[in-house]
């Protein structure tokens, strides 16, 4: 199978943790958020190397974590923009053109490989793909306070990452969203942009991003099953 880089933005403060710092460096069993999805990276054998875009001021601190934790895989640390869009675009720039790209958020520990694997396999074959998870939640389209229909969830999927593309096709559409100011929350919106299609690859509904401090909770859970479940 193909192998790929992977870029991780980093650089956001995460105002809705309220931690008074960025994210990345708080603690779940005793290791902070992004050495957990580093390693996720780095333990992964198809991963050639991570892009990890990091805000400037905390460049040295990130630095001392991944040698203090030992993350090898890391072969580029590049200053981040105000958006996240802007920092993946510099991740993009600063990666060698050509071969599958993923991206993926910092605050997402959770991924398993193999659903990673199948995301890389159906980018290879189609181009684009994202992880995300059937929506189980009946749905309200509301206006001012007042539910106006129930949608059909048959079709509603809740997008997560990793997101899988070709670089070039990426970088190209990155690009020309620059140039006409289109913004975006996530990657794939980016290629819905220019035309192009993106494929569903389904994930599992641990794969949470680490956003508010009752994420937490569910985090440290979810390390203490699976420990549990490896004996």
């Amino acid at each position: 199978m193909e192998k790929y880089t992977v870029v991780i933005p980093a650089a956001g403060q995460g105002k809705r943790m309220n931690a008074g710092m960025n994210k990345q460096f708080i603690c779940m069993d005793h290791i902070p958020l992004l050495i957990h999805t580093l390693r996720v990276f780095e333990e992964d054998l198809l991963c050639r190397s991570i892009v990890l875009v990091v805000n400037p001021d905390e460049r040295n601190a990130v630095a001392e974590l991944l040698q203090d934790y030992n993350i090898r895989k890391v072969g580029k640390l590049v200053r981040g923009g105000k958006e996240r869009q802007q920092s993946v675009y510099e991740g993009l720039k600063a990666m060698e053109e050509g071969g599958i790209v993923l991206v993926h958020d910092g605050a997402r520990p959770f991924i398993d490989h193999s659903i990673i694997h199948k995301l890389v396999r159906t980018a290879g074959t189609k181009g684009a793909a994202t992880v995300a998870t059937r929506v189980k939640d009946t749905i309200k389209q509301v206006e001012a306070g007042q539910v106006k229909a129930t949608v059909d969830r048959s079709c509603l999927w809740a997008v997560q990452t990793p997101q899988a593309f070709r670089h070039t096709e990426l970088l190209e559409a990155h690009r020309k969203a620059e140039i006409e100011g289109f913004e975006a929350t996530d990657d794939a919106s980016i290629i819905e942009f220019v035309g192009a299609p993106v494929y569903i690859v389904e994930g599992d509904y641990e794969n949470i991003k680490i956003t508010t401090p009752e994420d937490i909770v569910f985090g440290e859970a979810i390390i203490s099953n699976r420990k549990e479940e490896q004996g």
